[in-house]
């Protein structure tokens, strides 16, 4: 565990999580404080160098702000707050996050956020498209595309990204809340069981 002051990281670490919660109350645009706290500093040097990080929910807003991944997230398109598992699927599974699922693989996670439009403009759009930067991707439970399916408005449903490198990963459902049984599904385990492999392999 790190703390937000902190202003130096640990050695040899694998992998950087930043968690979702409510960082700085989510005052000013959701992340855009957290963005800025000393320990950031280093987390963007880390992923410059090619580390893994990993940012969930309000991570991945924070992600955004820092720099480390292109587009923002918005208010979701009706402006209430959403708590309930939708699903996804998996668009790429040549990363070190998704290594474990299968092509295409329509899985079902949770969401809890009220910023979570994802935003970009069209021609950054088209750019991660080509370099299958969307990992993530809000469908219904046949793995299609409907609007009903998209719980907050985002642009071409995408739900999770990357860097260009495929180092940073950002997504807005939770894969820590079901990666047991015991909470509920095991969908999101994959996530992790992933970084797993890629860590041991490097």
């Amino acid at each position: 565990m790190l703390w937000h002051g902190d202003a130096t990281l640990p050695a040899n670490l694998d992998l950087i999580v930043i968690p979702g919660g409510f960082s700085y109350g989510d005052y000013l645009r959701c992340g855009a404080m957290a963005a800025h706290s000393p320990i950031m500093q280093e987390v963007v040097t880390f992923a410059k160098h090619g580390g893994l990080v990993l940012g969930i929910c309000n991570g991945f807003q924070i992600l955004c702000e820092a720099g480390l991944l292109p587009g923002t997230l918005m208010k979701n398109h009706h402006l209430k707050f959403n708590c309930k598992p939708v699903h996804l699927k998996v668009e790429n599974t040549k990363t070190p996050f998704t290594s474990e699922y299968h092509a295409h693989q329509v899985i079902t996670v949770p969401i809890a956020h009220h910023d979570g439009s994802y935003y970009a403009d069209d021609e950054t759009l088209s750019a991660m498209n080509d370099r299958g930067q969307v990992i993530f991707r809000y469908c219904s439970p046949e793995g299609e595309y409907h609007e009903y399916a998209n719980p907050n408005g985002s642009l071409q449903h995408i739900a999770g990204v990357t860097n260009k490198r495929g180092n940073v990963l950002g997504m807005m459902p939770h894969p820590e809340r079901y990666a047991d049984a015991l909470l509920g599904g095991t969908d999101g385990k994959a996530v992790f069981s992933s970084l797993k492999q890629s860590t041991i392999s490097a």
